[in-house]
């Protein structure tokens, strides 16, 4: 107990450290979800006058575009339980807690949890999908190895000025790897400074105010924007100082992710050129794009992994609320508080479907538009053609800049 009031729900259980911080973290599946369809691109003009393997890339890109298909419609879901929850839950709250009803508070929870089990099921499905589709295109990028290193066997000698290509092109692609290195080691400091605000934030799970906010909005941001509001909190100091330490993180992150789109914009042009001295020469065309294929979906399948996680603590949390619904704190004596928290939970959710919506719309276009590219075949076209549609379609990539959501972006 703590000043009278009865802790709620622990905070531990109600935040983790993911990225669903912020109701904007959805957005973070857009590069990769645009990115995906012009490297299959790149890859397909690769391959004139391989028709074996010309057909197992459109086989994996027919795939990923009708699993892109899935993906849009569980974004729909999402979108249309967040328009559900602010228009049907939230007010049926606030005029169970206006009434003291607690009963009809009971009902409409009910309601609620079955629409997050559903959305759960949903994403766990795709999340599988993911998976397997992931597995079968390494399998792909295999055969594709075994094909070139054949080729290379019939190769003529390189010029000078290739071999000179290949070495920037080997540059490159250590310095590459490097600084992949480099951002998985932040996202490890950026884990661990979670960590420690997450355990700070714990010590207020006596804090009824708090709790109960938690219960009812569930980002990360808004809990911290609470709390610097909150005028009797005396960790208002040591908070801020680690969410400024956070910022400071996550601002490096995001320059070193700007970094890595530089370093894979100036890889691409230097295959470009290497593989022109290659087409002159009467050698194979032999750049294969689906390592960075793979990358895209491991990302956007880590995404809806955590959109899982998500949709499951918002489960929790509701069953948490339906089991306090009889609690005198939140009708009588924290019925202020509980009315302010609807409110904000409002303003969030809405943010979130938005995005979802967002989301929807680029999924939408990625498996209706994206793949049109399949319809004409590599072989087809004359070397100058694939030259000039490569180049394109290389342009449109570099245009695709790192989406990085701060989640520590928050007004004080």
């Amino acid at each position: 107990m703590a000043d009278g009031k009865v802790c709620l729900v622990s905070i531990s259980e109600l935040v983790s450290s993911d990225s669903t911080g912020s109701p904007e973290f959805i957005q973070q599946l857009l590069p990769s979800a645009e990115r995906t369809a012009l490297l299959y691109h790149l890859s397909y003009l690769c391959l004139g006058g391989f028709p074996n393997l010309e057909r197992l890339i459109r086989k994996r890109a027919v795939e990923t575009q009708l699993l892109f298909g899935s993906s849009e419609a569980l974004l729909m879901k999402c979108a249309g339980t967040s328009n559900n929850l602010v228009k049907s839950l939230l007010p049926s709250l606030k005029l169970a807690a206006e009434k003291n009803k607690p009963q009809f508070a009971r009902k409409f929870l009910e309601r609620a949890k079955e629409w997050i089990d559903s959305i759960v099921m949903d994403v766990k499905e795709i999340v599988k999908k993911y998976d397997e589709h992931n597995s079968d295109v390494a399998a792909t990028t295999s055969d594709f190895n075994t094909e070139k290193e054949e080729a290379k066997k019939k190769q003529q000698q390189q010029t000078s000025e290739m071999k000179e290509l290949q070495k920037i092109i080997d540059d490159l692609e250590a310095q590459h790897a490097n600084i992949s290195k480099e951002i998985q080691d932040s996202e490890k400091k950026i884990e661990e400074k979670n960590s420690e605000i997450h355990e700070l934030i714990n010590e207020t799970q006596t804090n009824t105010d708090v709790a109960i906010f938690s219960m009812i909005v569930p980002f990360l941001e808004s809990i911290i924007s609470f709390i610097y509001k909150m005028k009797y909190t005396s960790m208002k100091d040591e908070l801020r100082a680690l969410h400024d330490d956070l910022t400071k993180t996550t601002e490096a992150q995001k320059r070193l992710k700007e970094e890595e789109c530089d370093i894979q914009n100036k890889l691409m042009d230097n295959q470009l050129n290497l593989a022109k001295l290659k087409i002159e020469n009467d050698q194979v065309l032999s750049i294969i794009h689906l390592d960075e294929v793979q990358k895209c979906l491991s990302r956007i399948q880590q995404i809806l992994i955590q959109l899982q996680k998500f949709w499951e603590k918002v489960g929790s949390l509701l069953d948490t609320l339906k089991e306090k619904t009889s609690a005198r704190d939140v009708w009588i004596d924290m019925k202020e508080e509980f009315l302010q928290s609807i409110d904000a939970a409002k303003e969030e959710w809405t943010k979130f479907g938005i995005n979802c919506m967002n989301a929807n719309k680029i999924f939408s276009i990625q498996a209706n538009d994206a793949y049109r590219f399949l319809e004409v075949s590599p072989s087809s076209l004359s070397e100058e053609e694939r030259m000039k549609e490569y180049q394109s379609v290389k342009e449109k990539l570099e245009k695709i800049r790192p989406n990085t959501v701060n989640p520590a972006a928050i007004t004080l």
